[in-house]
């Protein structure tokens, strides 16, 4: 039995997969299992996949259906103790998986930081230290530690046994697994290492803003209602919802369409309205600045926002 199964969903990653495999097959650490999930490609990434012969590599061609849908068949292929997920655009650290074993013991999630890559420029993302706990004992672990499944390290075991698994007919499905994980993790450790590469490109799904935006709504009540009735978690919850909400209010400057980005915006505060009615004294907005908070309190003046925005960036 390998120690770690890692899951990498893909789809027409040519550009890229090569940079991610050899991450993955460099391990300093070998007793891996790296389980390559295509969801339907139609460039040269099965031709690229299949040069490799390393024996760690499994390989599986799907249909597309999505990248929610494509980590889910991953963890019901995976074998190991303990599970990561590597986005096919990204790479480890090629100490990664010798860290990780070193560091996870006992636990059921490992966190570690993260590099955040835009145009070759490194970004060092640190995530907010913390000592090993579970999310009843500190419910701000949900505020403090980042939604995305990569920068992290799963029990397989305590995914299976709670049925975790990520959304596959929603974008953003990454939230719901990792609030799910999180507060059905026995035991949440820390490590302080730079393990995990995120690279950004432009025109991808992280920075294309579109009709599939009014997703995160959905995604944010799916939250919401799982968490609702957990008393200790109330106000870490609203205080989540008013972050990504907000920030995604904000995002409409770059929507590609200008009315489906007005219309989330009205539909954004009328959520919060609804489940969060004293959104204004939320905490959350105690870290903006005055003009930023003032604007992103308010509904006009963030579409006011939006609009200036748009209007300067088609002007250049």
């Amino acid at each position: 039995m390998t120690d770690i199964s890692i899951v990498v969903p893909i789809y027409n990653s040519e550009k890229y997969i090569k940079k991610c495999i050899d991450s993955l097959i460099n391990q300093t650490y070998k007793n891996v299992e790296i389980i390559l999930v295509n969801d339907g490609s139609n460039d040269n990434t099965e031709k690229i996949i299949k040069e490799y012969k390393d024996k760690r590599i499994k390989y599986f061609k799907n249909k597309n259906h999505g990248i929610g849908y494509s980590r889910n068949f991953g963890i019901k292929k995976a074998t190991s103790k303990y599970i990561m997920f590597v986005d096919s655009d990204d790479y480890l650290e090629l100490d990664a998986c010798s860290k990780v074993m070193e560091n996870i013991k006992d636990n059921d999630i490992l966190v570690f930081n993260f590099n955040k890559i835009i145009n070759k420029s490194i970004e060092k993302i640190k995530i907010n230290e913390f000592k090993a706990s579970s999310l009843k004992e500190n419910p701000n672990l949900l505020l403090d530690i980042n939604l995305s499944p990569w920068n992290k390290v799963y029990k397989r075991d305590m995914l299976i046994k709670n049925n975790i698994k990520f959304e596959e007919q929603l974008k953003y499905e990454d939230a719901t697994f990792v609030s799910y994980s999180l507060d059905r993790a026995s035991k949440i450790t820390y490590m302080d290492e730079y393990l995990y590469n995120y690279v950004i490109h432009s025109k991808s799904e992280t920075t294309i803003r579109d009709e599939k935006v009014f997703d995160i709504i959905k995604v944010v009540d799916k939250i919401r209602v799982y968490f609702e009735n957990k008393d200790y978690m109330n106000e870490t919850i609203n205080k989540l919802i008013v972050r990504i909400l907000t920030n995604y209010t904000i995002q409409q400057r770059v929507n590609v369409n200008s009315k489906s980005g007005y219309k989330f915006i009205d539909d954004a505060f009328d959520y919060l309205n609804k489940f969060v009615p004293d959104y204004k004294n939320n905490k959350y907005y105690e870290g903006r600045g005055i003009l930023r908070r003032t604007i992103e309190k308010n509904k006009t003046l963030t579409k006011l926002y939006v609009k200036t925005y748009r209007g300067l960036k088609n002007r250049s």
